[in-house]
Protein backbone atom coordinates (compact mmCIF):
# COMPACT_ATOMS: atom_id res chain seq x y z
CA UNK A 1 0.00 0.00 0.00
CA UNK A 2 1.63 3.50 -0.77
CA UNK A 3 -0.64 6.44 -0.50
CA UNK A 4 -0.75 9.36 2.39
CA UNK A 5 -2.98 7.09 3.96
CA UNK A 6 -0.54 4.80 4.92
CA UNK A 7 2.41 6.88 5.60
CA UNK A 8 -0.20 8.89 8.42
CA UNK A 9 -0.57 5.36 10.03
CA UNK A 10 3.45 4.37 9.50
CA UNK A 11 5.08 7.61 9.80
CA UNK A 12 2.08 10.16 10.87
CA UNK A 13 4.73 12.94 11.95
CA UNK A 14 7.23 12.75 9.04
CA UNK A 15 7.12 15.96 6.76
CA UNK A 16 4.97 14.96 3.59
CA UNK A 17 5.87 18.06 1.72
CA UNK A 18 7.42 21.86 2.47
CA UNK A 19 6.83 25.44 1.06
CA UNK A 20 10.25 26.52 -0.02
CA UNK A 21 10.26 30.12 0.57
CA UNK A 22 8.20 29.61 4.10
CA UNK A 23 9.56 26.73 5.09
CA UNK A 24 6.12 25.73 6.11
CA UNK A 25 6.05 21.88 7.15
CA UNK A 26 2.35 19.64 6.15
CA UNK A 27 3.01 16.25 8.14
CA UNK A 28 1.58 13.06 6.47
CA UNK A 29 -1.38 13.19 8.96
CA UNK A 30 -1.89 16.69 8.63
CA UNK A 31 -2.03 15.44 4.63
CA UNK A 32 -4.27 12.86 5.15
CA UNK A 33 -6.55 13.97 7.22
CA UNK A 34 -7.53 17.14 4.78
CA UNK A 35 -7.29 15.10 1.78
CA UNK A 36 -9.61 12.81 3.61
CA UNK A 37 -12.35 15.73 4.44
CA UNK A 38 -12.41 16.90 0.99
CA UNK A 39 -13.19 13.78 0.01
CA UNK A 40 -15.85 13.20 2.16
CA UNK A 41 -16.89 17.32 0.97
CA UNK A 42 -17.33 15.68 -2.83
CA UNK A 43 -19.06 12.56 -1.75
CA UNK A 44 -21.62 14.34 -0.06
CA UNK A 45 -22.26 16.27 -3.41
CA UNK A 46 -22.89 13.17 -4.77
CA UNK A 47 -19.28 12.47 -6.70
CA UNK A 48 -18.21 8.74 -7.47
CA UNK A 49 -16.24 6.99 -9.37
CA UNK A 50 -15.35 8.16 -12.68
CA UNK A 51 -16.58 11.43 -12.26
CA UNK A 52 -14.36 14.74 -12.57
CA UNK A 53 -12.73 18.13 -11.06
CA UNK A 54 -10.45 20.94 -12.17
CA UNK A 55 -8.24 22.89 -10.35
CA UNK A 56 -6.87 26.15 -10.80
CA UNK A 57 -4.47 27.35 -8.48
CA UNK A 58 -1.17 28.60 -8.10
CA UNK A 59 1.84 26.13 -5.99
CA UNK A 60 0.45 26.34 -2.50
CA UNK A 61 -0.02 24.46 0.67
CA UNK A 62 -3.48 23.01 -0.43
CA UNK A 63 -2.65 21.79 -4.19
CA UNK A 64 -1.14 18.33 -3.32
CA UNK A 65 -4.35 17.44 -0.71
CA UNK A 66 -6.86 18.56 -3.34
CA UNK A 67 -5.01 16.04 -5.76
CA UNK A 68 -5.05 13.34 -3.31
CA UNK A 69 -9.15 13.43 -2.71
CA UNK A 70 -9.77 13.14 -5.87
CA UNK A 71 -6.73 10.66 -6.27
CA UNK A 72 -8.32 8.42 -3.71
CA UNK A 73 -12.08 9.02 -4.77
CA UNK A 74 -11.08 7.26 -7.90
CA UNK A 75 -11.96 10.61 -10.03
CA UNK A 76 -10.20 12.46 -12.94
CA UNK A 77 -8.89 15.55 -12.32
CA UNK A 78 -7.81 18.08 -14.69
CA UNK A 79 -5.15 20.66 -12.77
CA UNK A 80 -5.46 23.60 -15.67
CA UNK A 81 -2.62 26.22 -16.45
CA UNK A 82 -2.99 29.01 -13.35
CA UNK A 83 -1.88 31.11 -16.23
CA UNK A 84 -4.49 31.00 -18.66
CA UNK A 85 -7.51 33.32 -19.13
CA UNK A 86 -10.68 32.99 -18.40
CA UNK A 87 -11.81 31.88 -22.22
CA UNK A 88 -9.01 29.24 -22.01
CA UNK A 89 -9.71 27.93 -18.50
CA UNK A 90 -13.46 27.71 -19.68
CA UNK A 91 -12.94 25.88 -22.87
CA UNK A 92 -11.26 23.22 -20.50
CA UNK A 93 -13.62 23.09 -17.39
CA UNK A 94 -16.53 22.51 -19.72
CA UNK A 95 -14.68 20.21 -21.67
CA UNK A 96 -13.80 18.13 -19.06
CA UNK A 97 -17.07 17.96 -17.46
CA UNK A 98 -16.11 19.03 -14.28
CA UNK A 99 -18.85 19.05 -11.72
CA UNK A 100 -16.27 20.84 -8.67
CA UNK A 101 -13.83 23.38 -9.00
CA UNK A 102 -10.95 24.53 -7.01
CA UNK A 103 -9.54 27.51 -7.31
CA UNK A 104 -7.29 29.88 -5.08
CA UNK A 105 -6.45 33.31 -4.11
CA UNK A 106 -4.17 33.47 -6.84
CA UNK A 107 -6.51 33.41 -9.52
CA UNK A 108 -9.26 35.01 -7.93
CA UNK A 109 -9.72 37.66 -11.29
CA UNK A 110 -9.77 34.71 -13.93
CA UNK A 111 -12.22 32.68 -11.14
CA UNK A 112 -14.22 35.81 -10.82
CA UNK A 113 -14.80 35.72 -15.07
CA UNK A 114 -15.41 31.99 -14.99
CA UNK A 115 -18.40 32.17 -12.31
CA UNK A 116 -21.32 32.64 -15.45
CA UNK A 117 -19.07 30.11 -17.77
CA UNK A 118 -19.12 26.91 -16.14
CA UNK A 119 -22.93 25.64 -16.27
CA UNK A 120 -21.48 22.43 -15.35
CA UNK A 121 -19.96 22.88 -12.23
CA UNK A 122 -21.96 22.55 -8.97
CA UNK A 123 -19.24 23.04 -6.11
CA UNK A 124 -16.87 26.56 -6.47
CA UNK A 125 -14.47 26.45 -3.37
CA UNK A 126 -11.45 28.95 -2.89
CA UNK A 127 -8.31 28.64 -1.01
CA UNK A 128 -6.77 31.07 1.35
CA UNK A 129 -9.47 34.10 0.33
CA UNK A 130 -13.31 34.92 -0.29
CA UNK A 131 -15.09 35.47 -3.51
CA UNK A 132 -18.89 35.89 -4.40
CA UNK A 133 -19.75 32.52 -5.93
CA UNK A 134 -17.16 30.09 -4.25
CA UNK A 135 -17.68 28.90 -1.09
CA UNK A 136 -14.14 29.49 1.35
CA UNK A 137 -12.25 26.00 0.81
CA UNK A 138 -11.03 26.12 4.54
CA UNK A 139 -14.54 26.21 6.16
CA UNK A 140 -16.33 23.92 3.93
CA UNK A 141 -13.46 21.09 4.63
CA UNK A 142 -14.11 21.44 8.03
CA UNK A 143 -17.58 20.34 7.90
CA UNK A 144 -16.33 17.20 7.37
CA UNK A 145 -15.25 14.09 8.76
CA UNK A 146 -10.61 13.35 7.87
CA UNK A 147 -11.70 9.51 7.55
CA UNK A 148 -11.50 7.46 3.89
CA UNK A 149 -14.97 7.67 2.27
CA UNK A 150 -16.80 4.19 1.74
CA UNK A 151 -15.33 3.08 -1.97
CA UNK A 152 -11.90 4.04 -1.73
CA UNK A 153 -10.05 3.43 -5.19
CA UNK A 154 -7.43 4.50 -7.59
CA UNK A 155 -8.73 7.65 -9.74
CA UNK A 156 -6.14 9.35 -12.31
CA UNK A 157 -4.93 13.09 -13.80
CA UNK A 158 -6.41 14.06 -16.97
CA UNK A 159 -4.29 17.17 -18.01
CA UNK A 160 -4.44 18.86 -21.28
CA UNK A 161 -1.68 19.93 -23.67
CA UNK A 162 -0.04 22.67 -23.93
CA UNK A 163 -1.93 24.23 -26.33
CA UNK A 164 0.96 25.27 -28.83
CA UNK A 165 -0.27 24.00 -31.73
CA UNK A 166 -3.68 24.71 -31.07
CA UNK A 167 -7.14 23.81 -28.72
CA UNK A 168 -5.58 21.90 -25.93
CA UNK A 169 -6.22 18.38 -25.83
CA UNK A 170 -7.53 16.61 -22.98
CA UNK A 171 -5.38 13.09 -22.25
CA UNK A 172 -7.90 10.40 -20.73
CA UNK A 173 -6.02 7.20 -19.83
CA UNK A 174 -7.95 4.27 -19.66
CA UNK A 175 -9.59 3.92 -15.95
CA UNK A 176 -10.06 0.78 -14.66
CA UNK A 177 -11.59 0.56 -10.89
CA UNK A 178 -8.47 -0.32 -8.32
CA UNK A 179 -8.18 -0.43 -4.50
CA UNK A 180 -6.36 2.86 -3.08
CA UNK A 181 -2.60 2.53 -2.66
CA UNK A 182 -1.97 0.61 -5.85
CA UNK A 183 1.53 1.07 -7.03
CA UNK A 184 1.73 2.46 -10.60
CA UNK A 185 4.20 0.56 -12.77
CA UNK A 186 6.00 4.14 -14.17
CA UNK A 187 7.09 4.50 -10.07
CA UNK A 188 9.21 1.72 -10.83
CA UNK A 189 11.19 4.94 -13.33
CA UNK A 190 11.76 6.42 -9.69
CA UNK A 191 12.94 3.59 -7.56
CA UNK A 192 14.98 1.86 -9.66
CA UNK A 193 16.74 4.38 -12.37
CA UNK A 194 16.88 7.52 -10.25
CA UNK A 195 16.86 6.51 -6.13
CA UNK A 196 13.97 7.57 -5.10
CA UNK A 197 12.90 6.08 -1.60
CA UNK A 198 11.11 6.84 1.68
CA UNK A 199 14.20 8.95 2.31
CA UNK A 200 13.82 11.45 -0.42
CA UNK A 201 13.65 14.93 -0.37
CA UNK A 202 12.33 15.65 -4.05
CA UNK A 203 12.64 19.25 -4.92
CA UNK A 204 9.81 20.73 -6.98
CA UNK A 205 10.74 23.46 -8.75
CA UNK A 206 7.82 23.48 -11.60
CA UNK A 207 4.27 24.26 -11.54
CA UNK A 208 2.01 21.54 -10.40
CA UNK A 209 -0.50 21.85 -13.12
CA UNK A 210 2.28 20.31 -15.51
CA UNK A 211 1.91 16.60 -15.46
CA UNK A 212 5.84 15.57 -14.92
CA UNK A 213 6.12 17.69 -11.48
CA UNK A 214 2.64 16.62 -10.60
CA UNK A 215 2.97 13.16 -10.87
CA UNK A 216 6.89 13.04 -9.23
CA UNK A 217 5.42 14.98 -6.29
CA UNK A 218 2.39 12.48 -5.37
CA UNK A 219 4.73 9.61 -6.22
CA UNK A 220 7.17 10.97 -3.92
CA UNK A 221 4.35 10.99 -1.14
CA UNK A 222 3.56 7.33 -2.11
CA UNK A 223 6.99 6.51 -1.34
CA UNK A 224 6.89 8.26 2.06
CA UNK A 225 9.19 11.10 1.17
CA UNK A 226 9.57 14.66 1.54
CA UNK A 227 7.91 17.08 -1.74
CA UNK A 228 9.42 20.93 -1.20
CA UNK A 229 7.53 22.97 -3.84
CA UNK A 230 8.93 25.78 -4.62
CA UNK A 231 6.39 28.49 -5.46
CA UNK A 232 7.80 30.16 -8.09
CA UNK A 233 11.34 29.04 -9.95
CA UNK A 234 14.04 31.30 -9.58
CA UNK A 235 17.60 29.70 -10.39
CA UNK A 236 19.44 31.42 -7.34
CA UNK A 237 16.73 30.38 -4.84
CA UNK A 238 16.53 26.77 -6.38
CA UNK A 239 20.19 26.16 -5.42
CA UNK A 240 19.81 27.86 -1.91
CA UNK A 241 16.84 25.38 -1.68
CA UNK A 242 19.06 22.24 -2.16
CA UNK A 243 21.25 23.26 0.74
CA UNK A 244 19.08 24.36 2.86
CA UNK A 245 16.38 21.18 2.51
CA UNK A 246 19.20 18.88 2.12
CA UNK A 247 17.82 17.87 -1.47
CA UNK A 248 18.59 14.53 -2.43
CA UNK A 249 16.20 14.28 -5.63
CA UNK A 250 15.08 16.92 -8.28
CA UNK A 251 13.16 17.13 -11.41
CA UNK A 252 13.83 20.18 -13.96
CA UNK A 253 13.43 21.35 -17.99
CA UNK A 254 16.73 22.81 -19.88
CA UNK A 255 15.36 26.02 -19.91
CA UNK A 256 16.22 26.56 -15.65
CA UNK A 257 19.72 24.86 -16.50
CA UNK A 258 19.75 27.67 -19.02
CA UNK A 259 19.03 30.10 -16.49
CA UNK A 260 21.19 28.68 -14.13
CA UNK A 261 24.26 29.03 -15.89
CA UNK A 262 23.34 32.86 -16.66
CA UNK A 263 23.74 33.33 -12.63
CA UNK A 264 27.52 34.36 -11.92
CA UNK A 265 30.17 31.84 -11.19
CA UNK A 266 30.41 33.09 -7.92
CA UNK A 267 26.10 32.70 -7.07
CA UNK A 268 26.72 28.96 -8.92
CA UNK A 269 29.19 28.19 -5.92
CA UNK A 270 27.35 29.70 -3.47
CA UNK A 271 25.60 26.80 -1.43
CA UNK A 272 26.61 22.70 -0.84
CA UNK A 273 24.85 20.78 -3.28
CA UNK A 274 26.59 17.72 -1.81
CA UNK A 275 23.25 15.90 -0.59
CA UNK A 276 21.99 15.72 -4.22
CA UNK A 277 22.20 12.13 -5.36
CA UNK A 278 20.29 12.47 -8.66
CA UNK A 279 18.98 15.39 -10.79
CA UNK A 280 16.09 14.14 -13.77
CA UNK A 281 15.44 16.83 -16.58
CA UNK A 282 12.81 16.01 -19.64
CA UNK A 283 9.54 18.05 -20.66
CA UNK A 284 12.11 19.14 -23.73
CA UNK A 285 15.07 18.92 -25.55
CA UNK A 286 18.72 19.92 -23.71
CA UNK A 287 21.38 21.69 -25.64
CA UNK A 288 24.14 19.16 -26.03
CA UNK A 289 26.30 22.04 -24.34
CA UNK A 290 24.12 22.95 -21.63
CA UNK A 291 23.73 19.34 -20.48
CA UNK A 292 27.72 19.01 -21.01
CA UNK A 293 27.95 21.97 -18.13
CA UNK A 294 25.63 20.44 -16.16
CA UNK A 295 27.23 17.02 -16.12
CA UNK A 296 30.64 18.92 -15.09
CA UNK A 297 28.91 21.16 -12.42
CA UNK A 298 26.83 18.46 -10.56
CA UNK A 299 28.92 15.65 -11.66
CA UNK A 300 27.27 12.07 -12.73
CA UNK A 301 24.25 12.55 -11.22
CA UNK A 302 21.84 14.12 -14.16
CA UNK A 303 19.43 11.67 -15.61
CA UNK A 304 17.57 12.30 -18.65
CA UNK A 305 13.64 10.65 -20.01
CA UNK A 306 12.00 11.49 -22.83
CA UNK A 307 7.89 10.70 -22.40
CA UNK A 308 4.82 12.56 -22.94
CA UNK A 309 1.47 13.10 -20.80
CA UNK A 310 -0.34 10.80 -23.30
CA UNK A 311 2.07 8.22 -21.85
CA UNK A 312 2.02 5.64 -24.60
CA UNK A 313 5.77 5.19 -24.24
CA UNK A 314 9.41 6.30 -22.61
CA UNK A 315 13.06 6.48 -22.57
CA UNK A 316 15.82 7.02 -19.70
CA UNK A 317 19.34 7.68 -20.30
CA UNK A 318 22.04 7.80 -18.03
CA UNK A 319 25.16 10.22 -17.77
CA UNK A 320 27.31 7.87 -18.56
CA UNK A 321 25.53 6.28 -21.42
CA UNK A 322 24.87 10.35 -22.70
CA UNK A 323 28.20 11.15 -22.30
CA UNK A 324 29.47 8.14 -24.93
CA UNK A 325 26.28 9.20 -27.37
CA UNK A 326 26.05 13.36 -26.90
CA UNK A 327 22.40 14.45 -27.13
CA UNK A 328 20.14 11.22 -26.93
CA UNK A 329 17.29 10.89 -24.80
CA UNK A 330 17.94 6.96 -24.22
CA UNK A 331 16.59 3.37 -25.12
CA UNK A 332 13.28 2.36 -24.62
CA UNK A 333 12.09 1.52 -21.26
CA UNK A 334 8.47 0.61 -22.33
CA UNK A 335 7.70 -1.15 -26.07
CA UNK A 336 9.69 -0.94 -29.47
CA UNK A 337 9.92 2.38 -30.91
CA UNK A 338 9.77 2.61 -34.79
CA UNK A 339 11.22 5.67 -36.76
CA UNK A 340 8.52 6.08 -39.46
CA UNK A 341 7.96 7.75 -42.90
CA UNK A 342 4.99 9.81 -43.72
CA UNK A 343 4.02 6.57 -45.66
CA UNK A 344 4.14 4.67 -41.96
CA UNK A 345 7.09 2.43 -43.58
CA UNK A 346 9.78 1.88 -41.05
CA UNK A 347 12.85 3.82 -41.50
CA UNK A 348 16.44 2.58 -40.68
CA UNK A 349 18.98 3.47 -38.33
CA UNK A 350 20.40 6.98 -38.90
CA UNK A 351 16.94 7.64 -40.78
CA UNK A 352 15.17 10.90 -39.61
CA UNK A 353 11.26 10.52 -38.97
CA UNK A 354 8.07 10.44 -36.65
CA UNK A 355 8.66 8.65 -33.79
CA UNK A 356 6.11 5.96 -33.17
CA UNK A 357 5.87 3.80 -29.64
CA UNK A 358 4.52 0.69 -29.75
CA UNK A 359 3.03 -1.15 -27.13
CA UNK A 360 4.90 -3.64 -24.96
CA UNK A 361 2.41 -6.52 -24.71
CA UNK A 362 0.87 -5.99 -28.11
CA UNK A 363 -1.69 -4.61 -27.41
CA UNK A 364 -3.55 -2.65 -30.16
CA UNK A 365 -3.86 1.15 -28.57
CA UNK A 366 -1.68 2.80 -26.41
CA UNK A 367 -4.12 3.34 -23.46
CA UNK A 368 -5.82 6.89 -24.07
CA UNK A 369 -7.49 8.75 -25.92
CA UNK A 370 -7.90 12.52 -26.39
CA UNK A 371 -11.25 13.37 -24.64
CA UNK A 372 -14.15 14.28 -26.84
CA UNK A 373 -12.28 13.96 -29.83
CA UNK A 374 -12.21 11.02 -31.62
CA UNK A 375 -10.07 12.58 -34.95
CA UNK A 376 -7.32 13.74 -32.70
CA UNK A 377 -7.07 10.26 -30.85
CA UNK A 378 -7.02 8.52 -34.68
CA UNK A 379 -4.76 10.56 -35.89
CA UNK A 380 -2.16 9.43 -32.82
CA UNK A 381 -2.77 5.82 -33.03
CA UNK A 382 -2.70 3.94 -35.92
CA UNK A 383 -3.75 0.72 -37.24
CA UNK A 384 -1.01 -1.07 -35.78
CA UNK A 385 -1.11 0.48 -31.68
CA UNK A 386 1.58 2.46 -32.68
CA UNK A 387 1.27 6.09 -30.99
CA UNK A 388 2.93 9.29 -31.29
CA UNK A 389 3.03 12.89 -30.39
CA UNK A 390 4.56 14.24 -33.79
CA UNK A 391 8.23 14.34 -32.88
CA UNK A 392 10.85 13.86 -35.11
CA UNK A 393 14.08 12.22 -34.38
CA UNK A 394 16.43 9.24 -35.64
CA UNK A 395 17.30 5.62 -33.31
CA UNK A 396 20.94 4.98 -33.52
CA UNK A 397 22.15 1.03 -34.24
CA UNK A 398 22.26 0.62 -30.52
CA UNK A 399 18.77 1.43 -30.20
CA UNK A 400 19.29 4.60 -28.84
CA UNK A 401 16.83 7.81 -29.97
CA UNK A 402 17.79 11.20 -30.64
CA UNK A 403 15.38 14.05 -31.22
CA UNK A 404 15.26 16.76 -33.96
CA UNK A 405 12.45 18.61 -33.53
CA UNK A 406 8.34 18.78 -33.49
CA UNK A 407 6.93 17.86 -36.81
CA UNK A 408 5.13 20.59 -36.31
CA UNK A 409 7.98 23.13 -36.62
CA UNK A 410 10.01 21.69 -38.83
CA UNK A 411 10.91 24.34 -41.73
CA UNK A 412 10.66 23.29 -45.44
CA UNK A 413 12.63 25.39 -47.19
CA UNK A 414 13.54 24.71 -51.06
CA UNK A 415 12.32 21.67 -50.50
CA UNK A 416 15.36 20.81 -47.91
CA UNK A 417 13.78 19.68 -44.32
CA UNK A 418 15.58 21.91 -41.43
CA UNK A 419 14.89 21.67 -38.26
CA UNK A 420 14.72 24.68 -36.19
CA UNK A 421 15.86 22.83 -32.41
CA UNK A 422 19.43 22.86 -33.77
CA UNK A 423 19.94 26.43 -34.30
CA UNK A 424 17.92 27.46 -31.13
CA UNK A 425 20.28 25.21 -29.17
CA UNK A 426 22.92 27.01 -30.33
CA UNK A 427 21.65 30.54 -30.08
CA UNK A 428 20.73 29.90 -26.24
CA UNK A 429 24.34 29.23 -25.49
CA UNK A 430 25.20 32.91 -26.94
CA UNK A 431 26.37 34.92 -23.60
CA UNK A 432 24.11 37.81 -25.07
CA UNK A 433 21.06 35.67 -25.32
CA UNK A 434 18.33 34.57 -22.84
CA UNK A 435 15.89 32.81 -24.71
CA UNK A 436 15.16 32.28 -28.59
CA UNK A 437 12.44 30.81 -31.21
CA UNK A 438 13.38 30.17 -34.25
CA UNK A 439 10.59 28.77 -36.92
CA UNK A 440 10.05 29.66 -40.21
CA UNK A 441 8.46 32.05 -42.15
CA UNK A 442 7.06 32.69 -45.68
CA UNK A 443 9.33 33.17 -48.53
CA UNK A 444 8.37 33.78 -52.00
CA UNK A 445 11.09 31.70 -53.56
CA UNK A 446 11.69 28.89 -51.28
CA UNK A 447 8.58 28.41 -49.53
CA UNK A 448 10.12 29.54 -45.99
CA UNK A 449 12.98 30.68 -44.64
CA UNK A 450 14.58 30.23 -40.84
CA UNK A 451 14.18 32.54 -38.99
CA UNK A 452 15.20 33.75 -35.53
CA UNK A 453 13.15 35.95 -32.34
CA UNK A 454 15.70 36.10 -29.48
CA UNK A 455 15.00 37.84 -25.94
CA UNK A 456 18.54 39.42 -25.46
CA UNK A 457 20.35 39.47 -21.40
CA UNK A 458 19.68 43.20 -21.76
CA UNK A 459 17.44 44.59 -23.96
CA UNK A 460 19.16 47.93 -24.60
CA UNK A 461 22.33 45.51 -26.59
CA UNK A 462 19.20 44.69 -29.11
CA UNK A 463 19.96 45.95 -32.37
CA UNK A 464 22.28 45.91 -35.46
CA UNK A 465 25.39 45.22 -33.74
CA UNK A 466 24.27 42.06 -31.66
CA UNK A 467 21.82 40.30 -35.21
CA UNK A 468 25.06 40.44 -37.19
CA UNK A 469 26.81 38.88 -33.99
CA UNK A 470 24.15 36.20 -33.52
CA UNK A 471 24.28 35.38 -37.67
CA UNK A 472 28.15 35.16 -37.44
CA UNK A 473 27.85 33.37 -34.83
CA UNK A 474 25.34 30.76 -36.20
CA UNK A 475 27.78 30.57 -39.20
CA UNK A 476 30.53 29.74 -37.31
CA UNK A 477 29.02 26.33 -35.70
CA UNK A 478 25.98 25.19 -38.54
CA UNK A 479 25.75 25.05 -42.00
CA UNK A 480 24.55 27.99 -43.75
CA UNK A 481 21.20 26.51 -45.11
CA UNK A 482 20.49 25.47 -40.93
CA UNK A 483 21.33 29.93 -40.36
CA UNK A 484 18.78 32.50 -39.49
CA UNK A 485 18.73 35.13 -42.60
CA UNK A 486 17.93 37.66 -39.97
CA UNK A 487 16.69 38.11 -36.31
CA UNK A 488 14.26 39.72 -34.68
CA UNK A 489 14.18 40.74 -30.65
CA UNK A 490 11.72 40.60 -28.42
CA UNK A 491 11.84 41.59 -24.55
CA UNK A 492 9.65 38.44 -23.13
CA UNK A 493 8.75 35.52 -25.36
CA UNK A 494 6.19 33.64 -24.56
CA UNK A 495 7.18 30.50 -22.84
CA UNK A 496 5.65 28.61 -19.95
CA UNK A 497 6.95 27.76 -16.46
CA UNK A 498 6.66 24.46 -17.43
CA UNK A 499 9.76 25.47 -20.19
CA UNK A 500 7.76 25.10 -23.10
CA UNK A 501 7.61 28.22 -25.63
CA UNK A 502 4.27 29.31 -27.19
CA UNK A 503 6.28 29.08 -30.27
CA UNK A 504 3.05 29.14 -32.58
CA UNK A 505 2.17 32.78 -31.19
CA UNK A 506 5.21 33.99 -32.45
CA UNK A 507 5.29 32.48 -35.71
CA UNK A 508 1.76 33.66 -36.34
CA UNK A 509 3.05 36.84 -36.12
CA UNK A 510 4.43 36.77 -39.85
CA UNK A 511 2.18 34.38 -41.10
CA UNK A 512 -0.88 35.72 -40.52
CA UNK A 513 -3.53 34.16 -42.16
CA UNK A 514 -1.33 31.58 -44.19
CA UNK A 515 -1.55 28.08 -43.63
CA UNK A 516 0.32 26.67 -46.71
CA UNK A 517 3.86 26.45 -46.98
CA UNK A 518 3.09 26.95 -50.39
CA UNK A 519 3.30 31.14 -50.36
Amino acid sequence: MSYPGHWAAETPDAAAFVMASTGAVTTYRELNDRSNRFAQLMWAAGLRFGDHIAVLMDNNDRYLEVCWAAQRMGLLFTAINWHFTADEAAYIIDDCDARVLVVSDATRQVAAELRERMPKVEVRLIVGGDLDGYERYETAIAQFPATAVPDECEGTPMLYSSGTTGRPKGIRYNLKKEPMGQMPANLLLMTALFGFGQDSVYLSPAPLYHSAPLFYCLSTQRLGGTVVIMEHFDALRALEYIERYRVTNSQWVPTMFVRMFKLTEDERSRYDLSSHRSAVHAAAPCPIEVKQKMLEWWGPIVWEYYSATEGMGATAVSPQDWLARPGTVGRTLLGPIHICDDDGNVLGPGNIGTVWFAPRDGATNAGFSYHNDAAKTAEAVDARGWATVGDMGYLDDEGFLFLTDRKTFMVVSGGVNIYPQETENLLITHPAVYDVAVFGIPDEEMGERVHAVVQPIDMNTAGPDLERDLLAFCREHLAGYKCPRRIDFDPDLPRQPTGKLYKRLIRDRYWGNKTSRIV
